[in-house]
């Protein structure tokens, strides 16, 4: 071969091994010949460095005893402590489990990246899974610790998805999923209430914040006998309408009892429940919660969110989003099943996730001043587990001060303040101004 033509290839273990036997014909008794080394390079184009050291493998081999054997070492990469998929234990998963990498991730307690190969090499296979028929303003925004504002809302929660999506072994069958009509799945609206939760210097929960979550249903007997249950069976349905008498009555029998009874004593009894402007929610000079809310000792009183910021809410920010992935992990086939997979996912959401929420609703109302009360903004990401497992996380976000004094002469400028709309007080007494 002419000089100049050697390849920097990686060598076959049967061109290796020509290689070796090259040398053993130049060889007497273990010792090469001279110029074996020179004309083995030329005669199949790769360095004298690399015969030498194949040369010196096959003498360590002969040495003890084996046949000079070359084999190649690239191989590609072989993952060591590569994990084999337990299917017993995917067997053992309710299909709400596998509805996503991660819940089956977390379920077999291995990497969401071990389960996406296992897709790929087809221990398991996805399958979508159908049902079949049988602008904000800034004057109200306030950065402190919010540890006196309530927060409520309500939200329905469904008995089933329409699709879902399921990971399921390769000779495992399809799950059958059925209701009476995909476009009327039965659900039930709730209403939660919580407030910011309070911790002790040590980490310890001093106030989980969490005061509630309630349906609006009511038990009523069957009208008519069928093969599940006699007629006349009480049975738990939704309230066919949520109007403002139900607000009321939930406001005052259900919220206001709720956060006497676990509000700490050491805690400010000046309380403000913040509600969305909903047409169904009474106002704030409402006669029978007055009279409810300013007794025994506590002063409570309703406040509206800002328009068109469904942000400067905790539950529509991310809790109710919460209790949603868990409940959706757990089956039922009954209003009084939802019922307690929506109580059972409400506890077991822990204060340290509700605490996180207070964090990113903050991030927003910040937003919120940069845009001038705009809500063209995307939600921050402010890394909050990293926070907590290395410094902490903090009681409430830093705000520069030049951003709150512009904010506070925009508002001031009478094109922005027509009539005395705005009230700066609240913002300029947050900030210490």
């Amino acid at each position: 071969m002419e000089e100049g033509s050697r390849q920097s290839l990686h060598l076959s273990s049967s061109r290796k091994n020509l290689v070796v036997q090259f040398l053993l014909k130049h060889s007497t008794d273990g010792v090469l010949i001279k110029g074996a080394v020179t004309e083995a390079a030329e005669e199949f184009g790769i360095s004298r460095k690399t015969v030498y050291r194949m040369w010196k493998a096959a003498k360590e081999q002969m040495q003890r005893g084996e046949p000079a054997h070359m084999e190649v070492k690239v191989k590609g990469y072989q993952h060591s402590d590569k994990l084999d998929l337990d299917e017993e234990k995917v067997r053992n998963l309710s299909v709400l489990e596998r509805s996503s990498i991660r819940k089956m991730a977390n379920k077999l307690s291995v990497s969401k990246s071990t389960v996406s190969q296992w897709i790929k090499e087809g221990k398991l296979k996805p399958h979508t899974n159908a049902i079949k028929p049988a602008l904000t303003e800034v004057n109200k925004v306030q950065f402190q610790s919010m540890h006196n504002i309530v927060h409520i809302d309500e939200k329905w929660f469904f008995m089933t998805k329409t699709t879902d999506r399921y990971y399921l072994l390769p000779d495992e069958d399809e799950p059958y999923r059925a209701c009476k009509s995909k476009r009327f799945i039965t659900k039930v609206m709730f209403m939660c209430a919580v407030c910011r939760p309070v911790f002790g210097p040590d980490g310890q929960t001093k106030f989980d914040g969490k005061l509630g979550i309630f349906p609006f249903t009511e038990v009523v007997p069957a009208k008519r006998k069928s093969k599940n249950r006699p007629r006349g069976t009480l049975e738990t349905k939704p309230i066919p309408a949520v109007n403002k008498d139900v607000m009321r009555d939930c406001l005052v029998h259900k919220i206001v009892p709720a956060i006497k009874a676990k509000w700490p004593d050491w805690a400010s009894k000046e309380i403000f429940i913040q509600q969305d402007n909903a047409t169904p929610h009474i106002n704030s000079v409402d006669p029978e919660f007055e009279a409810v809310a300013n007794s025994d000792g506590f002063k409570i009183q309703l406040i509206c969110q800002l328009a068109n910021s469904p942000d400067t809410n905790i539950l529509d920010l991310g809790f109710f989003r919460a209790i949603q992935t868990l409940q959706h992990e757990k089956p039922c086939s009954t209003v009084d099943e939802l019922l307690g997979n929506v109580y059972s996912s409400y506890e077991e959401l822990s204060p340290q996730t509700l605490n996180k929420v207070f964090l990113s609703l903050q991030a927003c109302l910040t937003q919120i001043l940069i845009f001038r009360g705009g809500n063209n903004y995307k939600v921050p990401h402010i890394n909050k587990d990293r926070l907590e497992r290395t410094e902490g996380l903090p009681n409430a976000l830093d705000v520069d001060e030049k951003l709150v004094r512009d904010v506070l002469e925009y508002l001031q400028l009478p094109e922005n303040n027509a009539g005395g709309a705005y009230d700066i007080g609240p913002l300029s007494t947050a900030f210490g101004f």
